[in-house]
């Protein structure tokens, strides 16, 4: 039986603590989390009703993906009004109130930025459409002239097609065109503009006065571009997110560190240690650490950890890499392995092929990944993830093992990148289809209509929270066991230290009190005798040995007790 965890009533971390550092954030994708009012799409109060099963978890804060004022042409990453909710998730009122309980069990709350671009329906870009070339209105966005025919450069959008669309004239004829690094929907600001500076100053400030702890901010490698926006011919395989050595000329230029610093000074004005992560696709690890300066950012997503395969030096070596960079800063590393815009570690994983980011996997996707293998592995690199030292974020439905949706039709999908790309990437969709929370209900307990914006497989049954509850072998209570010890064992605040390994398939490191061994073999191996007679405290395998760890599993032992 799962062991019963008592609700927490106070913060997990005094507040004036630099909580952060060892933190486990756990992100909420709003319409995909737990829907309240049965409209198939997930909303705050659902949220609010989930809290405390959350807070068993022994996590420290949840993060939530927009939920503000959208035409949801991009899952909310399209932004018309960044101070309300929009009605699909609720009011202003179920915010205050979900916040308000969260911070009753201990949780504190980060939300979603999405500063680099808005919706197309946002005022301003409205006004702009409707004002001339060169007014103060087009310049809080990025547009520029060109002849009927060309375009400023040969820039791609993530989403596939030109990075440019154009407007018309009134009198019909072509006129300017504006960049968006992503939909034509979403067109990018002109972070060169004081009026874009000031705007976004008052956004932080009226999250912060509501109770929200710290913002979660969208391509924080994006906002400013190369002087004189050069062509550029990227990479397939990730240029497109900054995912390789060399630098998108939209990505990573030195001029977004000042807006960091800028927005520092702005949380600090608050108590509570509020802070900032980024999402910054940038490579290698010592350029992402400049995000986590002492006076720029607390955190940064670790993204050449979750893009490190299933590889036993791979993962040692930027493990190295990571401590060394973010210590340079004076800044923990914050891995993560899953999240909305990948997919889902439990598939990932088990790929024979390369999946570049944002790729996805669909029905015509070859060499689809074996499930067994994939939650096997994803258990043990869970494992090894909640024992390093630093802060680490969650993804919702990766403690029930929920492997990527592979199977969702064409006519169901939404990502833009289905649309943008002709068809040919699958997108996103396949890591966002609602959570499972009861096997015996409609929409799996996602609600009680039964509506689901994207269909459910009917396996999700057998991934539902209500059936791992009470299953000792369950991935939940794998979770729960490990973020328990974590805690115990003050492992967030540790350090790592390589053990010596006759196997080059196993990696053996020492944080704190507990040694941490992960066999990247699909056999057996057996420990060496020091190892095999410590006292286990938690292992990903559904069968222990005594002597041995099992074929691609993890599992920590207690190194005070040889």
């Amino acid at each position: 039986m799962t062991q019963t965890r008592a609700l927490s009533t106070t913060p997990s971390t005094e507040p004036g603590s630099e909580w952060w550092r060892t933190s486990v954030i756990y992100q909420i994708y709003p319409r995909s989390f737990a829907d309240a009012n049965g409209d198939g799409i997930g909303d705050l109060q659902g949220i609010t009703s989930r809290l405390e099963q959350l807070a068993t978890m022994d996590i420290d804060a949840i993060w939530l993906s927009p939920f503000f004022t959208s035409p949801q042409k991009d899952g909310g990453y399209d932004v018309s009004n960044y101070v309300d909710v929009d009605p699909l998730f609720g009011t202003l009122a179920d915010y205050d109130a979900m916040v308000a309980r969260a911070h009753e069990l201990g949780l504190r709350v980060i939300i979603d930025l999405v500063p680099n671009h808005c919706s197309d329906q946002h005022p301003w870009f409205q006004e702009a459409l409707n004002s001339p070339a060169g007014s103060p209105e087009r310049d809080r966005f990025i547009f520029r002239d060109a002849d009927e025919g060309t375009l400023p450069n040969n820039w791609e959008s993530v989403f596939g097609g030109p990075m440019w669309t154009r407007t018309a004239n009134e009198d019909g004829t072509p006129g300017q065109v504006y960049l968006h690094i992503f939909d034509a929907t979403q067109p990018d600001f002109n972070w060169h503009n004081e009026e874009v500076r000031a705007m976004f100053r008052d956004v932080l400030r009226f999250w912060l006065d509501r109770g929200t702890d710290g913002f979660r901010v969208d391509v924080a490698h994006g906002m400013i571009k190369a002087e004189g926006l050069p062509d550029f011919t990227p990479d397939p395989k990730g240029a497109s997110m900054g995912g390789t050595e060399e630098l998108a000329p939209w990505w990573g230029q030195d001029g977004v560190h000042e807006i960091y610093r800028d927005w520092r000074t702005v949380m600090d004005e608050y108590e509570g240690q509020r802070v900032l992560c980024a999402e910054a696709w940038v490579n290698p690890l010592d350029l992402m650490a400049k995000w986590v300066r002492e006076d720029e950012m607390h955190q940064a997503f670790n993204f050449p950890y979750l893009s490190t395969g299933w590889d036993a030096s791979a993962m040692r070596e930027v493990i190295n890499e990571s401590m060394a960079a973010f210590g340079a800063v004076g800044a923990p590393s914050t891995w993560v392995l899953s999240n909305h815009d990948v997919v889902r570690h439990s598939s990932r994983l088990a790929l024979t092929d390369d999946n570049p980011q944002g790729e996805g996997i669909g029905p015509l996707t070859p060499n689809h990944p074996d499930p067994v293998i994939g939650l096997r592995r994803a258990r043990a690199a869970s494992t090894l993830m909640l024992a390093l030292p630093g802060g680490a974020y969650l993804y919702q439905g990766e403690e029930l093992g929920l492997p990527e949706a592979m199977e969702l039709p064409d006519e169901a999908r939404q990502d833009p990148t289905w649309f943008r790309t002709n068809h040919e990437r699958y997108g996103r969709d396949g890591c966002r289809v609602p959570l499972p929370w009861e096997a015996d209900a409609p929409a799996y307990g996602f609600n009680t209509t039964g509506e689901s914006w994207l269909p459910q497989p009917e396996q999700w049954a057998g991934y539902a929270r209500s059936l791992q509850e009470n299953d000792a072998d369950s991935t939940l209570h794998l979770y729960q066991e490990l973020l328990r010890l974590r805690r115990e064992h003050a492992l967030g605040s540790g350090d790592v230290q390589w053990l010596a390994s006759n196997d080059e398939k196993l990696l053996t490191l020492q944080n704190g009190s507990v040694i941490i061994v992960m066999n990247f073999c699909a056999d057996p191996v057996r420990l060496p005798p020091e190892l095999a007679k410590l006292p286990r405290l938690v292992s990903s395998a559904l069968q222990v040995s005594e002597s041995s760890i099992e074929g691609e599993t993890a599992l920590w032992l207690d190194a005070t007790r040889s």
